[in-house]
């Protein structure tokens, strides 16, 4: 029984720690710039980017590295 025990959770670990598909990834609207060269864009409100930079310094906007959109209706996929 603990060789079984054993096995179920070396597989459950190795699913866990495959990569997930492209459908995964997450657009962050807001980024996080402290000066030039230092910025950080994974915030979803303007709300938790200004929490961030109040004691740290820095300002919150847009993101400008999103994703690019197209006029062009999306096609559905079957």
């Amino acid at each position: 029984m603990g060789r079984l025990t054993i096995l179920a959770i070396a597989i459950a670990a190795t699913v866990g720690a495959m990569p997930r598909g492209a459908s995964a990834e997450r657009y962050y609207p807001w980024c996080a710039w402290y000066d030039a060269y230092s910025y950080s864009c994974g915030f979803v409100t303007r709300a938790q980017c200004l929490a961030t930079v109040s004691g740290a310094g820095g300002v919150c906007k847009p993101n400008a590295f999103g994703p690019a959109f197209s006029d062009e209706p999306r096609r559905r996929r079957y």
